[in-house]
């Protein structure tokens, strides 16, 4: 029960990290957020808890692809942010996200990798 803890604590800082980052520097909030903490922390979690190594390499493989639909979003979102505010501009950031992925997955299966 303490490890399950001590994965919410340690899990949480991160995202605490990038909020307090984000308030003092844009870029450094950006930078920080751009890393791939959740993954690493993932990756490190699934070791420490002894998965396979086929498991862990097949985190980081999927996540690799699933992180590439996800990218259009960071540029409409400060495009779309000034014209509709913030909660549209959200809602519009995650339908973009979805549609790229749709059209991602779709597009990879002809070369034999199957997202879902």
């Amino acid at each position: 029960m303490a490890f399950i803890i001590s994965k919410y604590l340690l899990t949480a800082a991160v995202v605490v990290l990038v909020s307090e980052a984000a308030k003092r520097s844009d870029r450094l909030g950006g930078l920080i957020a751009a890393l791939p903490l959740v993954t690493v922390l993932t990756l490190i979690w699934l070791y420490l808890e002894r998965q396979p190594p086929q498991k862990i390499a097949n985190h980081a493989w999927y996540t690799f692809w699933y992180v590439l639909p996800t990218l259009p979003m960071f540029l409409a979102f400060p495009l779309l942010l000034p014209r509709l505010g913030f909660w549209p501009t959200l809602l519009a950031s995650v339908v973009i996200t979805l549609l790229c992925f749709g059209l991602f997955a779709l597009l990879l299966r002809r070369f034999g990798i199957a997202l879902w």
